[in-house]
């Protein structure tokens, strides 16, 4: 039998019925309504007051930050101001739902950023930016646009802070930027993975397709996650949970 994930496993809120389902199977949320920066400047509070309410009875929680046009790697000093900026409403809005752990985007774009470059900025922008930040917090650095686990690692060993961490991005991993096909990604990162986020595409595009749709060898994926980084969580990432929630159970992981 495959080992139960239900106690890690969370629901993104992308999904327009991830709240029923986390509430339904006893699994978490992660809270993604502010990726869009806007909803941290208009209606603010309101919205607040609606997660909140959507959290009763959950007892687990991600909060996903900002990342449009945020790189702390940029090479305009303001666009690495802006990305502290939004971190910081991140951060200060996690804490009023109670919330400690945080995926933010690692915010490479190739052809713009010399990887070396990447690395060595990202690292002085998060031992700057950690120092501003007295709560205790998590926070994992997402793959999206890296070609290989590389340069994540790197910043991570090399701003040498407990606090952050890695998410490793299935999907992310399985399409036309990636270098390495997804298995390749979980060992490297392995030591610093506090969070996995799960969805399938067909190795090109980042569709966010339902778990059992795709080329990522999902059950392969999650095993050698479970076996190498028995203390990461889980979400899916999807528009439409159910086929996923339905796949987990079935394989035996929920």
């Amino acid at each position: 039998m495959p080992e139960t994930i239900t106690h890690k496993l969370h629901l993104s809120t992308i999904g327009d019925d991830s709240v029923s389902l986390a509430k339904q199977h006893g699994v978490g949320l992660e809270i993604a309504d502010f990726c869009w920066a806007y909803h941290l400047d208009n209606g603010y509070e309101e919205r607040l007051e609606r997660i909140k309410a959507d959290m009763r009875g959950i007892g687990s929680f991600w909060l996903h930050a900002p990342f449009a046009e945020l790189s702390p790697c940029a090479i305009d000093p303001r666009a690495r101001e802006l990305a502290a900026f939004r971190y910081r409403q991140a951060i200060d809005t996690a804490l009023k739902l109670g919330i400690s752990d945080l995926v933010f985007h690692g915010g490479y774009i190739p052809q713009v950023y010399y990887p070396e470059y990447y690395v060595e900025s990202a690292i002085d922008f998060y031992k700057a930016f950690l120092k501003t930040v007295d709560a205790p917090v998590n926070i994992a650095l997402e793959n999206v646009m890296e070609p290989s686990p590389d340069m994540l690692v790197e910043i991570v060993k090399g701003v040498g802070d407990a606090r952050l961490g890695l998410c490793l991005d299935a999907g992310h991993a399985n399409c036309n930027v990636s270098s390495l096909p997804p298995m390749g990604w979980i060992e490297p990162m392995s030591p610093y993975l506090k969070h996995i986020h799960i969805h399938n595409n067909l190795g090109d595009k980042d569709l966010h397709s339902p778990l059992g749709e795709g080329t990522v060898p999902m059950v392969e994926f999650i095993d050698t996650v479970l076996s190498l980084c028995p203390t990461a969580s889980f979400t899916v990432e999807n528009q439409h949970c159910a086929s996923s929630v339905e796949w987990l159970a079935q394989k035996g992981y929920i």
